[in-house]
């Protein structure tokens, strides 16, 4: 073989199909065999030009691929026969052609060489699956087709493969990245098969990596079914869990109706409201005692306000109360918002004598007004007003009158309706009534219900037992000796009990619950409305915060820095303009954020589009618009989840807009 081929100068033979190939290729144009020695072959190319490589010189498909668009100026050859000895020579027992110089196509050659009596069927060597080259040649045909203008699926390319097969039956398997496949094993006949297969298309690499975690496993909630421990049964002994925020302006005793309430329920002992007195007359501050219950840190003592949001527990005839104790100071209401969303229900807590409730309805800087805004935005209908410090203004029924007057007004224009309000007379300093009726004389006029029982008169909310589990972290507690954090909150929906994988957003790890514990009580199940410290085990301290949430693992929240939100302005005086910057709150999460579009003005009687693109945002005006949060937050449209997606905007201290998310937007950068 080695003298056949060297009679013949500026071609070689192929030892297996004896094609004569040009001088110049390394491999076989006709069956890709590479030729031996390699070495030669390299070194005898023309390494300063290309025109002495073949037209197929065995280029792999990527490669092809990448130059396909590329004008073609090479005319199709036609067939050449040189013959020179075609006479049949037996070496080593193979039948051989000495053939000339010929050029042609694989299917030329083919038809050329068979006939009636001697017919050769070449099928194409095939993968078994598709090669590297091929997947990377077919994405970048789709990709081009797909510019061109043909109208492809966002998220799936079909692309149609003809190949011919030789096999006896075609095997189906499935893999991981959705290609479908027919194998076929080797056998006698030719059978040809057209297969579909599907590939995603890559679109992350145009995304940030902060989008790319939103829907990553990502499963609707319509299919998810509860389990039967998760729906509570209606035999089951106890009360029912009801979460009640105090707010009001500041210095209107709201901690100190708390602690008197606490005391009189027996939540504190003698001995410990002997401690607070004796506490506080030493730094003469005698009046503080029961306020003291609520506001522990020194802090909140040396400056006697309440600064954080204290959780009590009692229990009234028909529920477990969870008193959510909320600061009624301006500097602080992000606290009472990240605590008092919690709530089911509300008291609001006003300052009966002259002068003091008007300061707390005023517009500029009364908290009455904006805590009242904020409790109904939280989803809040049913609230009891305690006109307290009657005491200061000998229990006058026409004071009184006066006050639920003016605040009735502005409660029905921030949505509460008059069924839905209960009003209580009450001196917490005198304990008039709070948990029986007034004993005073000068109360007398009054014969409605002392404040507990009028807490027995609010409903319980709707419950979403069948839903997965959410729970907002309010609180982390860490406890790095026993390697277990605990993470503090209402269940907004779902259940969860001893032993249950929970996943940590946003971090998104799996952690396992240890304990439960309601109501300073260690229990097994805690289920949706139910507000309980959850001990978490497997997870490291620093991956559970405050402001994230505990999902069920096949349900995460999705997390997002690009929301659209519906919104109602409220009293400002500076118009909220493309660029405008503010403090932007979600349930237990606060960061700041700034407006990117404003899409439309709308009608406050109908919900429609009154003008779209506004320069800007007046007082009063409920509008569309488009925000960019510095960090991502949990969260979910308002349809899907309630409170998950209502939204609280600030800027200098005041509260300037009140909405819900519309739209979880997922942004290319």
């Amino acid at each position: 073989m080695a003298k056949l081929e060297a009679d013949k100068s500026g071609v070689w033979r192929c030892p297996i199909c004896t094609y004569d190939n040009e001088d110049s290729m390394s491999a076989c144009d006709i069956c890709g065999v590479l030729r031996n020695p390699l070495i030669k072959a390299i070194a005898k190319m023309d390494i300063g030009g290309v025109g002495g490589i073949c037209k197929d010189s065995g280029a792999s498909v990527m490669a092809k691929s990448l130059f396909a668009s590329l004008p073609r100026d090479m005319a199709k050859r036609t067939i050449l026969f040189e013959v020179q000895n075609d006479v049949s020579s037996s070496d080593d027992n193979l039948n051989l052609y000495n053939l000339g110089n010929i050029r042609g196509t694989f299917q030329e050659f083919n038809s050329a060489f068979s006939s009636q009596n001697h017919k050769v069927n070449i099928a194409p060597f095939k993968f078994d699956a598709l090669s590297p080259d091929d997947l990377v040649s077919n994405g970048l045909r789709s990709v081009k087709s797909k510019s061109k203008g043909n109208i492809l699926s966002k998220k799936e390319t079909k692309i149609q493969v003809e190949s011919e097969l030789v096999a006896k039956g075609p095997v189906t398997r499935e893999r991981r990245n959705g290609v479908s496949e027919n194998d076929s094993a080797s056998g006698s006949g030719n059978k040809s098969e057209v297969f579909d297969t599907r590939m995603k298309a890559e679109t992350s690499s145009s995304k940030s990596r902060k989008e790319e975690i939103i829907d990553e496993g990502k499963t609707s909630t319509s299919q998810y079914n509860p389990e039967k421990w998760m729906i509570p049964d209606k035999l089951d002994a106890g009360l029912s869990q009801l979460n009640l925020a105090i707010v009001g302006h500041v210095d209107s005793g709201k901690s100190t109706l708390s602690g008197r309430l606490l005391h009189l329920l027996g939540r504190i002992s003698q001995k410990e409201m002997h401690k607070y007195e004796k506490e506080a007359k030493q730094q003469g501050k005698g009046s503080f005692a029961f306020a003291w219950a609520m506001d522990e840190s020194a802090e909140e003592r040396e400056r006697g306000i309440t600064m954080t949001v204290g959780v009590a527990f009692f229990t009234s005839r028909k529920y477990q109360i969870v008193l959510l104790d909320s600061p009624g100071h301006r500097d602080f209401v992000p606290n009472m918002i990240s605590g008092a969303t919690q709530a089911d229900a509300a008291i609001i807590v006003v300052d009966a004598s002259l002068g003091s409730f008007e300061a707390g309805i005023d517009a500029t800087g009364g908290q009455t007004k904006e805590h009242a805004q904020l409790v109904r935005s939280f989803g809040v209908d049913q609230v009891i007003v305690v006109v307290n410090k009657m005491d200061v203004v000998e229990y006058s029924k026409e004071r009184f009158d006066t006050v639920k007057e003016k605040l009735r007004t502005f409660l029905r224009s921030c949505g509460f309706k008059d069924s839905c309000i209960l009003w209580v007379p009450a001196s917490a300093m005198e304990n008039q009534n709070l948990v029986a009726n007034a004993s005073d004389v000068r109360l007398s006029w009054f014969k409605g219900p002392c404040l507990l029982d009028a807490i027995d008169y609010l409903q319980l909310p709707t419950r979403d037992y069948s839903k997965p589990l959410l729970m907002p972290i309010c609180d982390v507690v860490k406890l790095p000796s026993q390697g277990q954090v605990s993470a503090c909150g209402k269940l907004e929906s779902g259940a969860i009990r001893t032993g249950f994988k929970v996943m940590v957003m946003p971090s998104r790890e799996i952690a396992t619950v240890r304990s439960l514990e309601k109501d300073s009580q260690v229990c097994n199940i805690a289920r949706a409305g139910d507000n309980v410290t959850v001990n978490l085990q497997g997870i490291e301290g620093n991956r559970v915060t405050a402001g994230g949430m505990i999902c069920h693992p096949d349900y995460p929240v999705q997390i997002s820095n690009y929301l659209e939100l519906k919104i109602l302005v409220l009293d400002i005086s500076t118009p909220i303009v493309i660029g405008s910057q503010f403090e932007f709150h979600i349930h237990h999460a606060k960061e700041a954020a700034r407006v990117v579009r404003i899409l439309s003005l709308l009608d406050p009687k109908t919900g429609k589009t009154a003008k779209k693109s506004p320069r800007c945002l007046l007082a009063k005006q409920n509008a569309i618009v488009e925000v960019a949060l510095q960090t991502p937050v949990c969260v979910e449209e308002y349809n899907n989840c309630r409170a998950l997606g209502r939204v609280f905007l600030r800027a200098s201290g005041r509260t300037i807009a009140l909405g819900i998310v519309t739209q979880i937007i997922k942004r290319e950068e």
